[in-house]
């Protein structure tokens, strides 16, 4: 839990690692998976560099799936 001055929240981190040296995901622009419903964040490795799954649908770029937060 992080105080600041006005207000008390909670901060929730979690990194999960989906792609792994033995078995990588690959994932087109279309099937690119949700984290949370749209709230967290999956992180790709495109031709294009690293991106987020937001930026990837919107350059529709696939890529491999490297971990959710």
């Amino acid at each position: 839990m992080r105080k600041t001055r006005k207000e008390t929240y909670r901060t929730r981190t979690s990194l999960k690692r989906i792609s792994r040296p033995s078995l990588r995901i690959y994932a087109n622009y279309q099937v690119i998976p949700k984290v949370l419903g749209g709230i967290g964040i999956a992180i790709l490795s495109t031709s294009r560099g690293i991106m987020t799954d937001r930026e990837a649908r919107l350059n529709r770029i696939g890529g491999e799936v490297l971990c959710y937060i």
